[in-house]
């Protein structure tokens, strides 16, 4: 469906941003909004994936056989306090909205010490916030909320931390305490 953008480096930022994640050292991490696993199959140590479709956990689970897959939400995590060591999203910060963001920050600071976020890297020619239309492959249309980042403003909103790729395509920060 997207092989025919055209988007000039694509291919490295993803090898880019995949390897940021593989070099995160292994901890307890739960990875919200996991959908298929593509980003959490990088992740090392003890990992659970938590998203509220049960058909892409069902891809997720088969991609990474060991980890534990849980269907919740992201906005009320069904998890004990302190119970990660780290709090991974991928893709899903950027489609909150204010009241949304607040609270699933406050959630990941709940169940663990360190969040971090990789998500969309602002673009020249790309307007910072948008409302989108998706066309999924079965044909529905599905209106979504979007945002992109510079690695400083993304880091700037979490609250402070670490940005560990601030790419062309993608953005990933690191937030400890």
């Amino acid at each position: 469906m997207f092989a025919a953008r055209d988007r000039p480096g694509w291919e490295e930022d993803v090898a880019a941003l995949c390897a940021v994640v593989a070099a995160l050292p292994p901890v307890r991490t739960l990875d919200v909004a996991c959908g298929t696993g593509f980003l959490t199959r990088e992740l090392r140590g003890e990992v659970t994936g938590l998203d509220a479709s049960e058909s892409m956990l069902s891809i997720a689970r088969s991609r990474m056989a060991g980890s534990r897959f849980v269907v919740g939400d992201a906005l009320s995590l069904p998890f004990a306090d302190a119970s990660f060591d780290r709090v991974f999203t991928g893709h899903f910060y950027d489609h909150l909205q204010p009241g949304e963001r607040e609270r699933f920050v406050g959630e990941a600071r709940r169940v663990a010490g360190e969040l971090v976020v990789a998500d969309s890297a602002l673009r020249e020619g790309v307007e910072p916030v948008q409302w989108q239309e998706r066309v999924l492959n079965d044909g529905s249309r599905h209106e979504v909320y979007k945002r992109y980042f510079t690695g400083s403003s993304l880091a700037e909103e979490l609250g402070g931390g670490e940005v560990l790729m601030d790419g062309a395509w993608f953005v990933v920060v690191q937030v400890r305490g």
